[in-house]
This record gives C-alpha cells, sequence and structure tokens, in this order.
C-alpha cells in the first residue's frame, strides 16, 4: 500500500468513526444522520428520496424506511412538489437543522488550510479525484450546481440550463444530482 491510499483509508475510517459518534449522540443509525447532512445541501432537484438513493448508492425500501424514521422523530418533513404531481421535497425540521449543528464536519473546517489558495488547491484535487473515481465507477456524480455545464449565468441571475428554471442564489451552492462535469476550457 503506498502512502496516499494508506493516508485515504486513514481519513475515510476517522469520519466513519466521527459520523457514528455523531449519530450516536442523537439516538440515530450513522446513515439516518448522513440523509440529514446530504438534505442540508441538497438543492430542489436532489432533495427527493430518489436522489437520496443515488447519492448514497442504498435501495428506495432503505430509503424509504430511514426517511420514516426521520420523519417520526421529527428531523425532517416531506412536502409535496406543486409541479410534479407525487414527487415530494424532503426538507429539514428546525429540530433536524439543529441537529447539525455540531458534527464532523465543523471540525473538518477547522482542520483544513487556513491559506485560501492552499485550501482551493486541496478542494480542486479532491474535486477531480471524486469525480474521476464516480465516472469509473459509472456512479451518478452530483455536484454544487454553479461548477456544472447545465450552470448560466444571465443578466440578473442564474439558470439551469437543463431544465430553463431560474436559480436563486441558495440552490445555486447546493448539491444538484443533474450535475454535468464543466467542458474543458479551450486554449
Amino acid at each position: 500500500m503506498n502512502r496516499t491510499h494508506a493516508l485515504f483509508e486513514r481519513l475515510s475510517a476517522l469520519m466513519q468513526q466521527a459520523v457514528r459518534e455523531d449519530a450516536a449522540r442523537h439516538g440515530l443509525l450513522p446513515i439516518q444522520f448522513q440523509i440529514l447532512g446530504y438534505l442540508a445541501q441538497a438543492n430542489r432537484y436532489s432533495d427527493i428520496p430518489i436522489a437520496v438513493a443515488e447519492y448514497f448508492g442504498i435501495t428506495r425500501g432503505t430509503v424509504s424506511q430511514t426517511l420514516a424514521v426521520l420523519e417520526g422523530k421529527g428531523l425532517l418533513r416531506k412536502e409535496p412538489d406543486p409541479r410534479h404531481g407525487k414527487r415530494v421535497h424532503l426538507k429539514l425540521t428546525k429540530k433536524g437543522e439543529a441537529l447539525l449543528e455540531e458534527t464532523w464536519t465543523q471540525r473538518l473546517d477547522k482542520a483544513m488550510p487556513g491559506d485560501l489558495n492552499s485550501r482551493e488547491v486541496l478542494e480542486e484535487g479532491l474535486h477531480t479525484l471524486l469525480t474521476t473515481l464516480q465516472h469509473l465507477n459509472n456512479n451518478q456524480a452530483f455536484g454544487v450546481c454553479q461548477h456544472c455545464a447545465h450552470f448560466l449565468q444571465e443578466d440578473g441571475g442564474w439558470r439551469c440550463g437543463l431544465t430553463g428554471e431560474p436559480l436563486d442564489d441558495r440552490q445555486r451552492i447546493r448539491i444538484c444530482r443533474e450535475w454535468r462535469r464543466e467542458a474543458a476550457p479551450h486554449g
């Protein structure tokens, strides 16, 4: 095993341990806690049950059961989509949002390089690695809306080039299941 493999393995183990501890502190299973974290970052195209299943690589049945538990605990609610019949959007309640206030992600932010340039280089390298692995494994990509090939900046705002719908400031910085790699710059 080379040093890079060892570092990723150790980082993965530490993050899994932190998720288990955070979840246990709130009487949740790790996947339940992770789903709440995902929904806190998901945009309106990605806060639906099928997107949760795709993101975590789990079955629709597992998602359905997990969502029922989280809804029963008052951590999320389902809102009908006025434009798409049976589709529901999953929204965190205030209680669900409060549960995510002190988690391993805040500890990770504290451990990241303070130098903005170093942080950007690290994030870009990790992003490239992630998208490459997702492609090699035939996984749904998921990514931040404003870094998508479909993202359009227009006079006075933003729009999704795939759906044609306008995007508000909050939506453009969230995770989207329709994300596609930006075209490489010509030059």
